[in-house]
């Protein structure tokens, strides 16, 4: 119980509202898409192409969503965000070295792991509750597959923009933050909508805690290669 105390006074009550969220971890977030961008952009592109490619990674679930459910894309209702992306940018584009030291840091990059993986759980968050809001019940007495689509691509849409890239990223399966979006939203959505928060404090910060908790366990995971290490750990014994 200490523990879960501790965690919500460090992660969960300075997060209350989505834009206190990115106004607290944006840097982390957008410094760890453009990383990926950086090193998928071809050596020869244009400066304006790396940006834009940025801008797109680090808002693609808060561009496509909120246009579903007809709300303001987070870059525009959100000035925080659009410094922070600039901020990452020009590290990214004038100071490459400071990546490169990162990777080498494990802890250093482990940080900014975990607040990344905050502010995508808060996302995730966010964005099924307003579409739970904003879509009408159907067949059920809640709507049920539209938040939980809306809450998997408010996690992962930034894998799919620009448009123009299709189904390319799932050629080779859905990646790790896809999954994780998908599993973060379902449960989510479940435990909100139904009798399962029934007499629950603060049962959309509770969510939030234990998404966050998730991602960041396979965040680390998966960005730290501890799943590779014992993967080859394994056939070094074979």
């Amino acid at each position: 119980m200490k523990m879960i105390t501790f965690i919500q006074c460090c992660f969960i009550k300075p997060l209350r509202g989505y834009n206190t969220a990115l106004s607290f971890f944006p840097l982390a977030d957008t410094f760890l898409h453009g990383s990926k961008v950086f090193a998928a952009a071809p050596k020869d592109a244009p400066v304006s192409y790396k940006l834009v490619s940025m801008i797109l990674a680090c808002t693609g679930g808060g561009i496509l969503v909120p246009l579903f459910i007809n709300g303001i894309p987070v870059p525009l209702a959100n000035d925080a965000y659009p410094i922070a992306i600039l901020v990452s940018f020009a590290i990214h584009h004038y100071f490459p070295i400071v990546g490169e030291v990162i990777n080498l840091a494990p802890a250093v990059k482990a940080v900014i792991v975990v607040f990344y993986e905050v502010v995508r759980a808060k996302v995730v968050v966010t964005f099924t509750v307003a579409s739970a809001t904003a879509i009408s019940p159907s067949v059920f007495s809640f709507p049920v597959f539209g938040p939980i689509m809306c809450g998997t691509v408010a996690g992962c849409g930034g894998a799919f923009l620009p448009l123009s890239k299709g189904l390319d990223p799932l050629v080779n399966g859905m990646q790790t933050p896809m999954i994780t979006a998908f599993i973060g939203a379902t449960f989510v959505h479940l435990f909100l909508s139904t009798s399962l928060s029934e007499g629950v404090v603060n049962a959309i910060s509770k969510a939030h805690l234990h998404l966050s908790l998730f991602f960041i366990f396979v965040g680390l995971v998966t960005s730290l290669g501890l799943g590779a290490r014992k993967e080859s750990a394994k056939t070094k014994e074979e």
